[in-house]
């Protein structure tokens, strides 16, 4: 272990994260047959908040996969441990989804351990990935739509009998409903707690409503809110006639 310790690189951290990266690292050497390190997050780019955590990705030899959350010098810290093959199934898994994480860790994190040249070609895959953008088919945008409509129509089902559940399901509404916008701009969606931040670029109108959305304590006023953001985004508030393409059963 020792030995691939002395070959490690890090980025300048502060106590106690510079500790507790190393330590992390010293775990993860000693039970796992490595192939690299590389270490993410807000930590690493120099921006943490009280609640950081340290975002560690290995690759080693075995086949298997695993995620381990652990504490090192009291700092929360999330490994996942991969084969390199499982990297490229998150990557394309991921990019369907609209949410590459495993790609923007890996071309924007520090590596610390490359032992393989297979680390290298992943960054170089991930960097490379995140200049593509998802390219929606125009099927799969009328089904986010419809379901953003569905979830609107479901919470005004029940307002009157189950405020709190109508409430549940609007939020959920409203929440799909300002994610189509990035997927009808042909963009990536951003984290949840980057959403409102990164909508405001493409339209400050809707970001401006859905804050006051969001901060409104009155549920009728949240229902109002709502249906001005459902006309900005998906253009419906409930039931409307669409079809899927055929396809084999």
């Amino acid at each position: 272990m020792q030995d691939f310790m002395n070959l490690c690189r890090w980025p300048k951290l502060a106590e106690p994260y510079d500790k507790a990266l190393k330590d992390a690292v010293a775990y993860i050497l000693s039970n796992y047959e490595v192939l690299g390190i590389l270490v993410t997050g807000t930590i690493v780019r120099g921006n943490p908040s009280p609640n950081s955590d340290l975002d560690i990705c290995v690759l080693h030899s075995s086949v298997t996969r695993q995620r381990v959350q652990k504490f090192f010098h009291g700092v929360p810290t999330e490994i996942f441990v991969n084969p390199p093959d499982k990297i490229e199934e998150y990557f394309q898994e991921e990019r369907s989804r609209g949410r590459p994480c495993t790609a923007h860790m890996w071309a924007t994190g520090f590596v610390i351990l490359g032992s393989d040249p297979v680390v290298e070609q992943i960054r170089q895959r991930a960097e490379k990935m995140l200049t593509q953008p998802p390219n929606p088919k125009p099927q799969d945008l009328i089904a986010k739509r419809y379901a953003a409509a569905d979830a609107y129509e479901n919470a005004q089902d029940i307002q009157g009998t189950d405020p709190a559940g109508a409430l549940m399901m609007l939020n959920l509404a409203v929440h799909q409903m300002l994610q189509y916008v990035f997927w009808e701009h042909n963009r990536y969606l951003p984290r949840d707690k980057d959403l409102l931040a990164e909508l405001e670029p493409l339209d400050d109108e809707l970001a401006a409503l859905a804050r006051k959305y969001f901060t409104v304590a009155d549920t009728a006023q949240c229902f109002t809110l709502a249906e001005q953001i459902a006309d900005l985004t998906i253009g419906v508030c409930g039931f409307f006639e669409w079809e899927s393409p055929l396809e084999d059963a």
